[in-house]
């Protein structure tokens, strides 16, 4: 990528789309940490930060849900919530890996909650919905310190229904004050969300402009055609 760039304002939905190739991947993953940049900087509130792999995004308030959710269909809602930040009995039971399960169903079940999601937290991930399953994974990212989240591709793969209910839920988050970057192929999705829109075209940021100014047809020209400047 070379000379891609946008802003991402508090509380908005900031949505990325291009063509394939257009680098909206790269992009994401060097935003959640998983990429480093060979140039360039990261600002979040006005300070340079470096992520430098998935785990300083989070402690830096970015959290990214990719297409694949990373969930586990053998676990119930709560051990999906809390994998990988387990809470643990006070010692001398933590010493022994003594998971504190009640503490984490409370927990889970708050997040569950807050998000309007439609199920209970000893649910097991294999038999929910896509939907649920998408809410199951936005509730893990917004648990835990979040400012904002990075989401892949949310309504790939499901039908009209649980598309919107994940883009009810993306507006819950907004109006919760939170900043969400939405990478998706849906232009109908991003039009029904979004507040603003950064095309990319081979690597480079061809426009950013307010869902409102803008329309289809002008946003699929963009993608494809061979225009390019930066407005903001």
């Amino acid at each position: 990528m070379s000379r891609a760039d946008f802003a991402l304002r508090q509380g908005e939905v900031h949505a990325i789309v291009g063509d394939n190739g257009a680098g909206k991947s790269t992009l994401l993953k060097l935003i959640a940490g998983a990429f480093r940049p060979d140039a360039g900087a990261i600002l979040i509130n006005g300070e340079q930060v470096e992520l430098s792999s998935p785990r300083t995004a989070q402690q830096a308030g970015v959290a990214t849900v990719f297409q694949d959710l990373g969930l586990v269909d053998d676990l119930d809602a709560t051990a999906n919530l809390f994998l990988g930040r387990e809470l643990y009995r006070p010692a001398p039971l933590s010493w022994f890996g003594v998971l504190n399960k009640k503490a984490m169903r409370e927990r889970a079940t708050q997040e569950i909650t807050r998000l309007k999601v439609n199920l209970e937290a000893d649910r097991m991930l294999g038999s929910m919905s896509g939907g649920q399953r998408q809410a199951i994974a936005v509730a893990r990212a917004v648990a835990f310190g979040t400012q904002v989240i990075v989401m892949d591709e949310p309504t790939a793969a499901l039908g009209v229904r649980e598309t919107a209910a994940v883009l009810d839920l993306i507006r819950q988050l907004k109006a919760e004050g939170l900043s969400i970057v939405v990478v998706s192929h849906s232009l109908f999705d991003v039009f029904a969300i979004a507040d603003r829109i950064t095309v990319l075209r081979h690597g480079r940021t061809v426009r950013t402009i307010g869902a409102k100014e803008t329309s289809l047809d002008e946003m699929m020209k963009l993608m494809t055609s061979a225009f390019e400047g930066v407005s903001a």
